[in-house]
């Protein structure tokens, strides 16, 4: 798009799909806009609304069960939308939006549906706990970007398909599902489990998606972004160094308890 444009920014049924604070990631990619000159302008689209076609970037937030089911019997038929994506409109889809820009997704009842297949990913469900706490993972679906950091709290998981590739791989945290990568990158569409929310966590991230609508981007150094990013992926590896220390040591005392037991 010419930088004298606007750049126009769809957040797609935020009453719905905004669970963990998932707006922000709306606000992140204004903030970085604007901080730049770049004249932009954010739409957000109700249930009972038509979303336009022509937008450049759409975000797709998180949901419980019942709001994803909601916003799954109104997207599929949102044809602006589907057309928009189909067509190589940039997007951010955040865990249940994960779910249903999928080829097939669990729904509420347990049943596997059909999503919107923009993504060559199936999400069904994880056979035990629930995929709660800090994720680290490094990029290796987009090119250059730096440690990802973010917050998932999900029962979905996600099997790629050969058409995307993991957004990163998983040093810290479930991701997918099997604690080896996290997220899918297909074309111009980036999913992930990761609240924080993402784009906040992330700025580089966020300057990506906005690079594919307006081209290279000057840097925007920020600090106290930055700061909080570092912070947050050097807890998560305290906490999981922690976590296996505490393993370790229940395992010597389980083993100290055998070898008096034997000795007994």
């Amino acid at each position: 798009m010419p930088r004298d444009s606007e750049l126009a920014v769809v957040l797609v049924y935020p009453d719905l799909l905004g669970t963990y604070g998932d707006r922000g990631n709306a606000l992140a990619l204004t903030y970085r806009a604007r901080a730049r000159d770049l004249p932009v302008r954010l739409i957000e689209v109700a249930p009972d609304e038509s979303a336009p076609e022509s937008a450049d970037l759409y975000l797709v937030g998180g949901g419980e069960d019942v709001s994803q089911a909601l916003a799954w019997e109104t997207l599929k038929a949102e044809k602006n939308i589907i057309a928009a994506l189909q067509g190589g409109a940039t997007c951010l889809a955040v865990c249940a939006g994960f779910q249903l820009l999928s080829r097939e997704f669990r729904d509420r009842d347990g049943d596997m549906v059909a999503g919107l297949g923009l993504l060559d990913v199936v999400c069904a469900r994880l056979p035990d706990r629930r995929a709660v706490g800090e994720v680290v993972a490094e990029p290796v679906g987009i090119p250059g970007l730096p440690t990802l950091s973010g917050y998932e709290n999900h029962q979905g998981n996600a099997v790629l398909g050969p058409d995307a590739r993991p957004l990163g791989r998983v040093t810290r945290g479930l991701g997918n599902g099997d604690g080896q990568t996290e997220g899918a990158v297909q074309g111009n569409v980036v999913a992930t489990y990761l609240h924080g929310p993402v784009l906040v966590r992330n700025p580089a991230l966020a300057d990506h998606l906005l690079e594919t609508v307006a081209g290279p981007l000057a840097p925007l150094p920020d600090e106290a972004v930055e700061r909080l990013r570092r912070e947050r992926i050097s807890a998560a590896m305290r906490s999981e160094e922690k976590e296996n220390s505490g393993i370790f040591h229940k395992l010597r005392a389980i083993g100290g308890r055998m070898t008096k037991a034997r000795g007994a």
